[in-house]
């Protein structure tokens, strides 16, 4: 089976405090070592209301100096 999509990002979705759907902002919370975590925030009130965690696909390795 042929992939075709690997990666989706929300453009909308509910926001409990508006009690609508509504657009969203996507922002970097943390790199973690599995991948990277998002935050889905209102644009109208500034609600979380989603996050994601993009896995790494290499096994790359995080040096702290």
């Amino acid at each position: 089976m042929r992939e075709t999509y690997k990666d989706f990002d929300a453009t909308e979705l509910f926001c409990p405090k508006c009690k609508r759907a509504v657009a969203v902002r996507k922002k970097l919370l943390l790199i973690l070592q599995d991948g990277e975590k998002y935050d889905y925030s209102c644009v109208y009130c500034g609600t979380s209301i989603g996050d994601k965690l993009v896995k790494n696909t290499t096994n790359s390795k995080l040096i702290i100096c």
